[in-house]
């Protein structure tokens, strides 16, 4: 191996999604800054959001920020932690205007305001009919913030280590003081001090068969964590996206839907008139996924063969001219993808694996925490979907993402600033890449071994059949005997490329590693969760059970490899739970 290279800043973010570059941007006005990503920052996952980021500017109705707030404590069944919700929608206008003041270029309205639509779950009045928050650029939304944002941390002399992959963190004496990561291009360890650390790494939803995620998306930031001994929080709340196209799960924005788009069985029928008369196509997601998944599983699909039944999201009638002004990305995709025109034909789309709710449990500044007790790890921090804080709870709002990843973005780089000040750099052991230059030369070094591709095929089946839209304790038993089989197995892991030099069959391995502990902690705590609730739906638990599962789940894995769960209160503060009707 080469020599390990160290570096020194005030701060580093690994990661450099909508999150990451956040807190990149806020901290680089002040401090040195390195941020640590493995793909070049413009190819970060958050470029693939469509469809907009929820404000309650009140540009086109009566929008408030309580009724936001009531629909993304609504939407998330009651497990959203209220004080946190109520940040995100208080904080959500003014995040929106900063990045307009950025240089964010927003569709506008015919007075030259940003445009707003409907998306699925946002409503006026607490629920009586559907509200005009989602903040959009056609459906590059996430394209445009994600280039604005590098721009602008160019702009204030960021050091950027790109494809640069996160292997360890450093945390002595439960204190963070930095990181270790691999050279993806030219090889060798590199070891990062900080005084501070953010984690913007996403979610995992390669773990799935069907799945919106880039391939990036493995779960590096939890895997991390996960192997210091700290919890994971709400890890059985995986959100299935309605519209994924068939065969790929590339997402199709729900401002398919919320421009107009009607979701229809190989009957032609609307169907979701059975489930959600009120708001129909726009439901919060898991309930659209939900109803889809019925139709199909009680035969009124469109048989799809060994990559499943589907179904037709038709926007047709829409006209070619609104397609190419408001979705001209999903006509491109659609015909690139599945061969379909869809100013003449329908979209043949299924459930996809989109987002995790559950993640690294932090507290309102955006530190993470060790347990139930919310004790802070001092130095490291975590935000969006790597993080929990919880604003989603076990369901969250289309548009949410994108608000959660910028306002909780800000809110990390301002809090590690103010937290910056008066520490000296942390002293950090010589031998503490040791550890991982252990791991990595195992995994080169192993002459014959299990194949990475075989273990990740079948991890993306099991989760996929058992753990996917609907489960029960069968299938979650099945899905934990199989992945700890697959742990075993992992254990030799062989590669095929013994060099150092973009080795990504190493990293594809080591990727392998974070997805397995992702897993294994989702299904622990999908098994314990003797309920349905939210993207948790249960069908030999078909009743929300407030009375014992009205909590935090907070997995660990414990000295023989097991998982252990603990469980925290849910913050509640103006709104008592109630049934989910739309």
């Amino acid at each position: 191996m080469a020599d390990v290279t160290l570096h020194k800043f005030d701060a580093v973010v690994i990661g450099s999604g909508l999150a990451g570059l956040r807190a990149a941007l806020e901290l680089s006005r002040k401090y040195e800054t390195a941020v640590i990503t493995k793909v070049f920052p413009t190819r970060s996952h958050s470029g693939a959001a469509q469809g907009g980021i929820a404000a309650a500017l009140a540009n086109l109705d009566d929008d408030c920020w309580e009724y936001h707030m009531f629909d993304s404590v609504k939407g998330s069944d009651y497990l959203g932690d209220q004080d946190a919700i109520e940040i995100l929608t208080r904080e959500a206008p003014d995040c929106v205007y900063d990045l307009e003041h950025l240089g964010v270029p927003f569709s506008r309205t015919e007075k030259g305001q940003i445009a707003q639509r409907m998306f699925g779950g946002h409503t006026l009045n607490y629920g009586e009919k559907a509200a005009l928050r989602a903040c959009y650029s056609a459906d590059y939304t996430g394209h445009v913030l994600l280039h604005t944002l590098y721009e602008q941390t160019i702009k204030h002399n960021t050091r950027f280590y790109s494809e640069f992959q996160a292997l360890a963190l450093i945390i002595e004496n439960d204190v963070c003081k930095g990181c270790v990561a691999w050279d993806i291009r030219n090889g060798g360890l590199h070891v990062f001090h900080s005084r501070v650390l953010v984690m913007g790494t996403g979610g995992y939803g390669r773990a799935f068969k069907i799945t919106s995620n880039a391939h990036a998306n493995t779960g590096d930031g939890l895997g991390l964590v996960m192997r210091h001994g700290l919890p994971l929080q709400d890890m059985e709340f995986v959100q299935f996206h309605p519209t994924g196209l068939w065969k790929s799960g590339i997402l199709v924005t729900e401002g398919a839907r919320g421009e107009g788009g009607y979701l229809k069985n190989k009957d032609g029928e609307r169907f979701m008139q059975r489930y959600t008369p009120t708001l129909m196509e726009l439901a919060p997601r898991d309930m659209v996924s939900r109803s889809m998944q019925s139709e199909i599983n009680e035969g009124r699909g469109f048989p799809g063969g060994e990559f499943g039944d589907y179904i037709h999201l038709d926007i047709t009638h829409l006209g070619k001219e609104k397609i190419l002004e408001a979705l001209p990305q999903i006509h491109d995709l659609a015909f690139n993808f599945a061969g379909v025109d869809c100013f003449k034909e329908p979209i043949p789309i299924q459930p996809t694996a989109h987002y995790a709710m559950g993640g690294v449990p932090t507290n309102l500044l955006t530190q993470v925490t060790r347990d139930a007790a919310s004790t802070v790890v001092p130095g490291l921090y975590a935000a969006g979907e790597t993080a929990c804080v919880s604003v989603h709870g076990a369901n969250r709002l289309g548009t949410n993402s994108l608000v959660d990843l910028l306002v909780f973005g800000r809110r990390a780089g301002r809090q590690m600033a103010l937290d910056i000040r008066g520490q000296d750099m942390p002293v950090v052991p010589e031998d503490t890449m040791d550890p991982v230059r252990g791991e990595i030369e195992a995994i080169r070094g192993r002459a014959k071994g299990e194949r990475k591709e075989a273990l990740r095929t079948e991890l993306a089946d099991v989760m996929m059949d058992d753990a996917g839209v609907y489960r029960d304790a069968v299938g979650l038993e099945r899905a934990r005997t199989k992945v700890a089989e697959l742990r075993e197995r992992y254990a030799n892991v062989s590669v095929d490329d013994k060099g150092t030099v973009f080795n990504t069959d190493l990293l594809e391995a080591r990727e392998l590693g974070y997805l397995l502990d992702c897993a294994q902690t989702m299904v622990a705590a999908c098994i314990n969760r003797k309920e349905s609730r939210g993207a948790h739906s249960r069908e030999d638990y078909p009743d929300r059970d407030d009375v014992n599962f009205l909590t935090h789940s907070l997995a660990t894995r414990g000295a023989d490899g097991a998982v252990e769960l603990a469980y925290k209160p849910v913050t509640i503060t103006k709104f008592q739970p109630k049934p989910r009707v739309y």
